[in-house]
């Protein structure tokens, strides 16, 4: 068992001066011996900058230029690392103390190629809105057959796997993290991990909001690609799971679960594992 396995973490960003700094500073604080955090910045004009110089001696590299989207931020950011394990988190969004590690002891107790897990939606101050639930029994079918997407900020995956599936499109601009997970998911062994790792920010520049309509045109035309059957089974496959997707949209207590931590700040909580009856 390697306890000191190494993660690449890449963050993007783009004019995101007011969240950037929280994102960096949980990231640093998650870091191993082993690890490497990058920050990819697309030529801001803010003060992103400025904060990124803060850090420098503490991450492993960093760029500022124009790109084509967080897409390509990614990838660049990505080819530029070389650790074993891999994963992102947008400026804004935060890991938990202690994300990294509990993630790499479960990397080693199961050796999947992908985990998902859970995590805390947090408001425009860092409080805590409600826990999020990333469960779902079949990724693959969840993704291909309903045009669900995993809590990405809750998602870890093997350089192998980023590797085999030609790792992410950097031509997509609003779905490029339901193309990659999909490919993933079709071709790698992903396991859910019962724990909350990380928080996702509600904000109102978000692409996932202000994109929804493209993002969905753009999905549509990836679950088209990667169906490779057709027929009576297929066209239920779509109603079931497109079925449970709304249900989990309209329904809280499919995907919220009860935390006694609403409210609080998100530095006051850790990264933890979910007893059996959560």
């Amino acid at each position: 068992m390697d306890n000191h396995i190494g993660f690449t973490v890449v963050t993007p960003n783009y004019n995101m001066a007011n969240y950037l700094e929280e994102t960096i500073q949980s990231v640093i604080e998650n870091l191993g011996i082993n690890d490497e955090y990058f920050i990819i910045d697309g030529g801001s004009s803010d003060n992103s900058v400025e904060i990124i110089k803060k850090y420098e001696d503490k991450i492993t590299g960093w760029i500022s230029e124009p790109d084509n989207g967080y897409a390509d931020a990614l990838r660049k950011g990505f080819e530029m690392s070389s650790a074993p394990l891999m994963c992102w988190i947008n400026s804004g969004d935060v890991f938990l103390r202690g994300t990294l590690d509990l993630v790499r002891r479960q990397f080693n107790n199961t050796s999947p190629d992908l985990l998902f897990g859970d995590d805390y939606y947090i408001d425009e101050n860092s409080h805590i809105l409600q826990h999020s639930s990333g469960y779902v029994k079949s990724l693959k079918r969840m993704m291909l057959y309903g045009g669900w997407t995993p809590l990405q900020d809750a998602c870890y995956w093997r350089r192998s796997l980023y590797d085999a599936v030609d790792g992410i499109n950097a031509g997509i601009q609003h779905a490029a993290d339901y193309d990659l997970f999909l490919k993933m998911s079709l071709h790698g062994e992903c396991e859910y991990f019962p724990a909350v790792l990380s928080a996702f920010r509600r904000h109102g520049n978000q692409k996932s909001i202000s994109g929804q309509s493209s993002y969905s045109a753009e999905r549509a035309k990836i679950q088209l690609r990667e169906s490779n059957t057709s027929g009576i089974s297929t066209s239920y496959l779509h109603l079931f799971y497109k079925f449970i997707c709304f249900l989990r949209a309209r329904f809280a207590f499919l995907n919220k679960k009860k935390t006694d931590k609403i409210g609080f700040l998100i530095n006051e909580v850790e990264a933890c594992l979910l007893a059996s009856n959560d």
